[in-house]
């Protein structure tokens, strides 16, 4: 069994444990607001797409730092992301078929922690530009050039370039930035940053 293998054998189960007994199920909502009058519902599963990745995530709100684990399963008929915190609690499992979206999470979670945000963070980072501005309203993301080895950008209504090929530089007002280290996106280091909801979300995949 290899290293990644073994890493995420041992996510799986201990959410399975430590679910037991001490978590809610909730079915979420599968459209959500971004900025002022800026909506993104979630993209359909990427067809002829598979990945099972282990990865290493450090979320910054408002001052406040939060390290997980997670599994992300991704196949044409669903997505699975689990978390775990840094001692090993199970946080949630989150399951989307392309149409609903289900949040088997901790009650140490407690109200705030919304399951389509992290989904839709997660498809504004991997997914293809033209599958996301599809499901923008108020919005486009593009890839424009940057001092990163590739970036996204988020913008709210304005007058934006490349809305038609996803490189253009967009005029209206930037919601999401987006850096990756490396060209080949599910292999890259990745920080999002969301200025106004002073969040900044780190994946570290691990190897």
């Amino acid at each position: 069994m290899t290293k990644h293998s073994l890493i995420r054998s041992l996510i799986l189960l201990w959410v399975v444990i430590g679910m037991s007994g001490c978590a809610q199920h909730l079915q979420r909502q599968t459209c959500m607001t971004l900025a002022t009058d800026l909506d993104y519902c979630l993209a359909p599963l990427l067809q002829n797409s598979q990945h099972s990745q282990s990865q290493r995530v450090n979320l910054d709100v408002d001052g406040k730092r939060h390290q997980l684990m997670s599994q992300l399963e991704l196949s044409p008929e669903q997505l699975t992301l689990v978390g775990l915190a840094p001692l090993g609690q199970a946080l949630f499992t989150l399951t989307f078929d392309g149409e609903l979206l289900n949040s088997e999470q901790s009650l140490l979670l407690g109200d705030q922690f919304k399951a389509e945000y992290l989904l839709g963070l997660l498809q504004l980072i991997y997914w293809p530009l033209d599958d996301l501005n599809r499901h923008l309203q108020g919005g486009i993301i593009t890839s424009p050039a940057c001092e990163a080895m590739m970036c996204r950008k988020l913008y709210a209504s304005g007058d934006i370039g490349g809305k038609t090929n996803g490189s253009g530089s967009g005029s209206g007002r930037e919601i999401v930035d987006i850096r990756y280290s490396k060209q080949s996106l599910w292999q890259a280091n990745i920080v999002l940053t969301l200025a106004q909801a002073k969040l900044t979300l780190k994946i570290t995949p691990i190897e």
